[in-house]
């Protein structure tokens, strides 16, 4: 399932001249990420709550094209790779109603304890029956 939400650019969002700031689209990306686990029933609090967090370990942005103040911007994010260990999101940020992207990102994902911040070996079965199910959907 592809989650997708809508976000303006404001000021913070940009530089001197109105373009995106380059960090502004990783919080988007963050955004997009958690509000992807909600949809599919895991607030990162809850998962916490039962000793799981997940850090980003690898991060490939490609920029395509600069976002500009006031632009309206659509966030889409999907789960494109699991395998048993890591979830690799693949996220796009596209100009409302565009088919031209700003950015095209994966993030690869890992599940730590919160307590002692280990590794796991491979994802807590509560997260993997959610990507292996989300994989199976897109074939």
């Amino acid at each position: 399932m592809k989650h997708i939400f809508e976000q303006k650019v404001f000021y913070a969002d940009t530089d001197a001249y109105g373009v995106v700031w380059h960090g502004s689209y990783l919080r988007w990306l963050e955004m997009g990420r958690v509000y992807w686990c909600e949809a599919n029933g895991h607030r990162l609090q809850e998962l916490e709550a039962q000793n799981v967090v997940l850090p980003v370990t690898n991060l490939n942005i490609r920029y395509k094209r600069s976002a500009r103040l006031d632009d309206q911007l659509s966030i889409h994010t999907w789960v494109s790779a699991f395998n048993g260990t890591s979830v690799t999101f693949t996220q796009e940020i596209y100009a409302n109603g565009s088919n031209k992207p700003y950015i095209i990102a994966d993030v690869e994902v890992v599940a730590i304890t919160a307590d002692e911040g280990k590794l796991y070996r491979k994802m807590p079965e509560v997260l993997a029956t959610v990507f292996e199910k989300e994989l199976l959907c897109q074939v």
